[in-house]
C-alpha cells in the first residue's frame, strides 16, 4: 500500500437541518455537494502526492435544481454562480474520485462515505462502486497515535491541523479539500513523529492497547 486517501464531503443543509437529523419539512436531502480529497504518501517521507476536489451538481430525489440555502452558502463559501458554472453530476463526480483513490485505502474525519455512497447514491439511484471495506475512520488512527478522546470530540476536520499547531495557508473550515488536507496534514505530522506507521493504516483499525 503506497498511499492513502484523505477526503471530505460538504452536503447540502438549511439552518437547523442538523439537529433535526434533516426531518423538518422543507429540508433538503443531505445529498454530497462537494469532495474534496489528498493523496497521503505512506512511503519514505509522507508526502503529499496531490490534490482533488469536486463541485456535484444540486438535484433532489425528483432529478429537480435545488437552490444552495444562503446558510449553506455562508457555511462552505460555495456560491450558486460556482455551483451552476463548474459542478458536474453525481456520476461524474464519484467517477473522478474513484479514478483519483486508486488503490489506496479512504478515511475521512468521521464515515463520510455514509453521506457520498449511501445516502448520495441512494437519493441518485446510483450503485456505489467502492466497498465499505475500502473506507476507514481517521479518528481511529488519531486515537491510536494517542491523541485524548476528549480532544477528538471536539476538534473537526476543519480544526484538526491546528490542534497539532501545523501552519497552513488560509485554510477555510467547512471547504470540503481545506478540510481533508487539515486531515492529512495532521497525519502526515504524526507518522513522522512516530506515532504512527504505515501498517496503522490498513483495514480494519484495531484499537490499540
Amino acid at each position: 500500500m503506497t498511499h492513502a486517501i484523505i477526503f471530505d464531503c460538504e452536503f447540502l443543509t438549511a439552518p437547523g437541518a442538523i439537529t433535526r437529523l434533516w426531518g423538518g419539512p422543507f429540508d433538503p436531502d443531505p445529498a454530497v455537494a462537494q469532495i474534496g480529497a489528498v493523496k497521503l504518501s505512506l512511503e519514505t517521507g509522507f508526502e503529499i502526492q496531490d490534490e482533488f476536489q469536486v463541485l456535484i451538481a444540486s438535484t433532489d430525489r425528483f432529478g429537480n435544481k435545488v437552490a444552495l440555502d444562503p446558510f449553506f452558502t455562508q457555511l462552505t463559501g460555495i456560491e450558486q454562480a460556482a455551483m451552476d458554472r463548474e459542478s458536474v453530476s453525481r456520476a461524474e463526480a464519484l467517477t473522478r474520485f474513484e479514478h483519483f483513490a486508486g488503490e489506496g485505502t479512504l478515511w475521512s474525519w468521521g464515515k463520510d462515505e455514509l453521506y457520498l455512497y449511501g445516502i448520495s447514491c441512494y437519493l441518485a439511484g446510483l450503485k456505489p462502486a467502492l466497498a465499505a471495506t475500502r473506507f476507514g475512520n481517521a479518528i481511529a488512527l488519531a486515537f491510536n497515535a494517542g491523541v485524548p478522546l476528549e480532544d477528538l470530540q471536539k476538534t473537526s476536520s476543519g480544526q484538526l491541523a491546528d490542534y497539532f499547531g501545523i501552519k497552513g495557508n488560509g485554510r477555510r473550515h467547512h471547504d470540503a479539500l481545506d478540510d481533508a488536507m487539515s486531515v492529512a496534514l495532521s497525519l502526515q505530522f504524526l507518522l513522522r513523529n512516530g506515532k504512527l506507521q504505515a501498517a496503522d493504516f490498513q483495514l480494519p483499525v484495531q484499537p490499540k492497547s
